[in-house]
């Protein structure tokens, strides 16, 4: 899962990316509001960690902007506001859940599960959190991938990629939107291991369901997706 955190506190930062990358989740990292807001609209995350009281814009502000452009990132606000009015207003203006400064990691990670497991939900009318696309199913947090009889366990890496293509299926994901999902923006990847994990992908879902878009990225073939089955994918 890619995660933006948005932390002043440098120190609590670096507390925090240590334990989230510890759960193999992928994290980028801001201190600064107005970049926040433009990482939000611009960006694709699975959740943000936001913090209210930011440099040049305050998170509420964050918060309220991103809704108002559409960002559907799921959004725990962390702060040291305890107020019931900070967090009425934080709630109000669209945050998914609300934790106060100071806080045990055990209760963080508990509340991302909540929050992501509430939009997985939110977004499965079938009530689980595995993600559809033809005969082809993924559970994101697991990364097993089940098609028609078949399971298999995806490693890490190949499952963040295939929960993002998808995800969004039929659409071109770019070179560099991938490797963001792997690696965030900080952690570069040798130039050719993206291709390696899509050559493994193709070797459980087939080689016509993920479709190479030459000089921009990949894609995956909702219409081949739905040929998969109790045979083997094409």
């Amino acid at each position: 899962m890619r995660i933006l955190l948005v932390e002043d506190d440098h120190m609590l930062a670096n507390t925090m990316l240590t334990m989230l990358r510890d759960e193999h989740h992928t994290i980028d990292w801001l201190d600064d509001g107005q970049q926040a807001l433009n990482a939000l609209t611009g960006e694709h995350f699975d959740l943000a960690i936001l913090d209210l009281t930011l440099p040049r814009l305050d998170g509420l502000d964050v918060l309220a902007r991103a809704r108002d452009q559409g960002t559907p990132t799921p959004i725990i606000i962390l702060t040291a506001r305890p107020g019931l009015n900070e967090k009425l207003q934080g709630l109000d203006a669209g945050a998914d859940d609300y934790l106060t400064k100071p806080f045990a990691m055990a209760e963080l990670k508990a509340r991302i599960r909540a929050v992501t497991r509430r939009g997985a939900l939110a977004g499965n009318q079938s009530g689980t959190s595995d993600l559809s696309v033809g005969s082809i199913s993924l559970n994101p947090d697991s990364g097993q991938l089940t098609i028609g009889e078949q399971s298999f366990n995806l490693p890490r890496s190949e499952a963040q990629i295939l929960h993002y293509l998808m995800r969004n299926p039929d659409q071109v994901a770019t070179r560099r939107r991938l490797e963001e999902q792997l690696y965030g923006w900080d952690h570069g990847a040798e130039s050719n291991s993206l291709e390696v994990h899509i050559h493994h992908l193709r070797r459980r879902v087939g080689k016509t369901v993920i479709r190479t878009i030459r000089g921009v990225g990949y894609l995956l073939d909702s219409q081949q997706a739905a040929l998969c089955g109790e045979s083997e994918c094409p």
